[in-house]
């Protein structure tokens, strides 16, 4: 009796249609295929239909909305298909409100949150087997109806990189941008659970990691001489408000760090400039919080702006646009106290609260988000900071800690350079 070898041709029929008994026979489970691809056709494509009937989807979490992938992505158009569909699902809001209060009204408890972590971290030494990784929260629910985004813990306990390969990165960017004659400075903005670690849980996951984290990170950034450590400043204006610069439900500093930020970043550029300053309170304001509604919740955040006279007279402080997914040019000051060489600025939202403040004391600046940088290697960086005499870094201290800065990555930090090169 002959057999089929299936390594020399090709089944005469497709498995499921082979004998039961054969030792090939696979099933097709046909019926079962159907109802998972149309259960999968209808959650891909009902952000499509929804949108094409007239419903919109906003952004109600910490970060912007998932952007359909494009097919230039290669396989990464199928892995951010998911994303993108999870994000324009038209009610996921409501459903994460109505969850939040079933689960806190039913059995008197938050309700499970989804964790940030793990799957992608490299072992700090990968001889030593590591413990099962901890699961941080998005939102960490602290004392006194505080609230910490999760990632600040995470982020120092389970990098997905160790620390010296980080710095190592940032000192090539460093190194190369002054190799042009430029001057190069980092401002770090720090975490809320760091300047104000007071509302934090008697005890969380990752307490102890993330409190080591801390002194080793910030004890690497007073080691080098082109950073901007903020953390002092903003403790002493919390003093003097008699409040933290981070309110209770928003992951960001408030206008006070904005103003610090401007103020520090001018100093370290030309030492002395802001001696004849004046900063006066401004208008109050009011605005949803950014942690509530990451786990279906509610919450507003209140803060003060500033005036900001340069040179003790003017005030200098004007609107500006807070999108600068694309290069935002500011250049409305001049004068007294104020810096007039060319800055690029590669920031993150930090920045948002200190445009009106840098746009006071930088005569010739133009901010681009992490993410443009992120999204086309670094090539247009190139092209904005060839035309500046100083490049600035500002960097959250979460996305540092962890090694996830776009802007440090060996590609962009190539294409960067190359188009500083004369």
């Amino acid at each position: 009796m002959t057999t089929h070898d299936d390594r020399q041709s090709p089944l005469p029929v497709h498995e499921a249609w082979l004998p039961r008994e054969h030792p090939l026979y696979r099933p097709r489970h046909g019926r079962k295929q159907v109802i998972a691809l149309v259960c999968a056709g209808l959650f891909f494509l009902s952000p499509l239909l929804t949108f094409a009937a007239g419903a919109r989807v906003t952004e109600f979490e910490n970060r912007a909305l998932t952007a359909f992938p494009s097919l230039a992505q290669g396989w990464g158009f199928f892995t951010q298909l998911n994303p993108w569909a999870t994000d324009h699902l038209v009610f996921r809001e409501d459903a994460i409100h109505a969850a939040d209060g079933i689960s806190r009204s039913v059995f008197g408890e938050p309700p499970p949150q989804d964790t940030t972590g793990s799957a992608d971290t490299i072992p700090l030494d990968p001889s030593h087997q590591a413990p099962p990784p901890a699961e941080f929260p998005r939102v960490l629910e602290g004392n006194d109806g505080w609230m910490y985004l999760g990632d600040e813990i995470s982020s120092h306990c389970e990098p997905v990189q160790p620390l010296d390969t980080t710095f190592a990165q940032l000192d090539r960017l460093r190194a190369g941008i002054e190799a042009t004659g430029r001057k190069f400075v980092v401002v770090v903005a720090p975490d809320k659970a760091t300047v104000v670690p007071d509302h934090l849980p008697d005890d969380y996951a990752g307490k102890d990691c993330h409190q080591a984290g801390i002194q080793d990170f910030w004890r690497r950034i007073d080691q080098v001489d082109y950073t901007v450590d903020l953390r002092a400043g903003l403790r002493d204006w919390g003093a003097q408000l008699g409040k933290p610069v981070y309110g209770p439900l928003d992951a960001h500093w408030s206008d006070e760090g904005g103003v610090l930020m401007a103020r520090a970043l001018a100093e370290k550029l030309r030492h002395g400039i802001s001696t004849t300053w004046r900063v006066e309170p401004g208008q109050p304001w009011t605005q949803p919080a950014d942690l509530p509604p990451l786990i279906g919740k509610s919450g507003e955040t209140t803060g003060r702006s500033y005036q900001v006279l340069p040179d003790g007279e003017r005030n200098q402080v004007h609107p500006t646009s807070t999108d600068f997914s694309t290069p935002l040019h500011l250049n409305t000051t001049s004068g007294p106290g104020t810096y007039g060489l060319g800055v690029g600025l590669l920031s993150d939202s930090f920045t948002i609260r200190a445009l009106p403040y840098l746009a006071a004391a930088f005569g010739d600046l133009t901010v681009l988000h992490h993410n443009a940088v992120e999204a086309d290697q670094g090539r247009l960086a190139g092209q904005v900071l060839k035309q500046k005499s100083v490049v600035v870094l500002e960097v959250a201290e979460r996305s540092l800690a962890r090694g996830t800065v776009p802007v440090l990555s060996p590609a962009v930090v190539d294409n960067i350079l190359k188009g500083l090169a004369p």
